[in-house]
């Protein structure tokens, strides 16, 4: 099986092909895997701009399905003029009347190429952005007009709990049988929450936050320290010369753990947030000395409080295997803290490779090929769904 899949959630526009290789578990080769990052556009505005998002992942969708298709050598030119029956062209023009640069490009492709050998296509349905995840929707069911390709609707948390557990060996992936009962710990830009898994494809949220996302939290404190766009692995940085040179934080700098000894297993990051804007008002203008002891700070409170609650949640669920997934597990801070809980304790650890802990195709795919293997149905009808939980996917 051959599998094509699009993320378009946020601000990358990812497109990955799979082909899955025999045998029971789920053990598949990257055809190809690409990453077109929109971070330098969004940085003037200092976070994601929605419009633009849709805007550049429209540009970029079409061009980058048939860099896919050519590097895993599906795209196979036409030598004869084709044009599109009458009946596809109009749903296809229906699909996408509203962004006619994409509606253009695509008709381009499908004039230009023969039916790839694709059996199906998984894509980004939500949490997310919704005008953005509108585009890879409409790249996907277009895709399914012309071609006739299975359509599966992928949540992008669940992508990032499978991304995060992939084995990689001999050039190949494998997504591990895991031992359960797991929890996950979804940390990004929009999400703080803890998972239970009782298996694969069934997810109970136990906690989250109730106000600001910890990636969220990281990149406002980081404009409040003047800091450019994305301000989590600048805050990081900052933190890791601080410990480095021993730096010790004033007292009048130290920071709340919001929530630690709340007794549950939601979070707040809000009242962090406001505690860095009181002391950064109290020392302006700040130098690079209180901004380092700021930053490390600000860290260690945000790690406190991780650790705090997924060592309860491990002991109230009595899980055996914790998974760390999203954006802000990439943190280095963050993933040795959990690391020594993880030895400390006697549970399995599972990180995503740096490169998988950001949005990406293969995360999609991933989780695509484990909805088919556990004989998910195919959609006719995809929407984006900016809020759609974990627990309904």
């Amino acid at each position: 099986m051959i599998l094509l899949a699009i993320e378009t959630s946020c601000d990358e526009t990812a497109v990955s092909i799979v082909k899955r290789l025999r045998g029971k578990q789920v053990r598949f080769e990257v055809l190809s895997h690409k990453v077109l990052s929109q971070v330098d556009l969004h940085a003037q505005y200092g976070g994601v701009f929605p419009a633009l998002a849709k805007r550049e992942h429209a540009k970029a969708l079409t061009q980058l399905i048939a860099e896919c298709l050519d590097e895993a050598d599906l795209l196979i030119e036409r030598t004869n003029t084709h044009h599109i029956p009458n009946t596809e062209r109009k749903k296809l023009e229906t699909l996408l009347e509203r962004e006619p640069e994409m509606l253009a490009a695509m008709k381009v492709l499908f004039e230009g190429i023969q039916k790839p050998a694709i059996d199906a296509i998984a894509v980004t349905s939500g949490p997310g952005l919704e005008p953005a995840l509108w585009v890879g929707i409409g790249g996907a069911l277009a895709l399914h007009t012309v071609w006739d390709i299975p359509l599966y609707p992928i949540n992008h948390m669940e992508g990032h709990v499978v991304a995060s557990v992939l084995s990689h060996t001999d050039g190949n992936y494998e997504i591990p049988e895991l031992d359960v009962p797991a929890v996950a710990l979804l940390i990004s830009g929009g999400h703080t929450e803890l998972v239970r898994i009782p298996k694969w494809r069934s997810y109970k949220v136990i906690g989250k936050t109730r106000d600001d996302a910890v990636g969220e939290a990281f990149d406002k404190a980081a404009r409040m320290l003047d800091l450019p766009y994305p301000g989590g692995p600048q805050i990081s940085k900052l933190a890791e010369h601080a410990r480095k040179e021993g730096l010790v934080v004033d007292e009048d700098l130290r920071l709340p753990r919001p929530m630690i000894n709340s007794g549950d297993l939601a979070f707040s990051f809000s009242g962090l947030k406001t505690a860095v804007l009181i002391r950064v008002n109290k020392r302006k203008p700040i130098d690079d000395i209180t901004k380092r002891m700021l930053a490390l700070e600000f860290e260690n409170a945000v790690t406190d409080v991780l650790v705090s609650k997924v060592k309860q949640a491990m002991y109230e669920t009595r899980a055996k295997t914790l998974i760390v997934g999203g954006g802000v597990s990439a943190n280095t801070h963050i993933r040795h803290a959990l690391k020594n809980l993880a030895e400390s304790d006697g549970f399995t650890l599972f990180v995503p490779d740096h490169a998988l802990s950001t949005d990406n195709g293969l995360m999609i795919a991933s989780t695509g090929l484990l909805h088919i293997a556990t004989d998910a149905k195919p959609k006719v009808k995809i929407i984006a769904n900016g809020s759609w939980s974990i627990e309904d996917c």
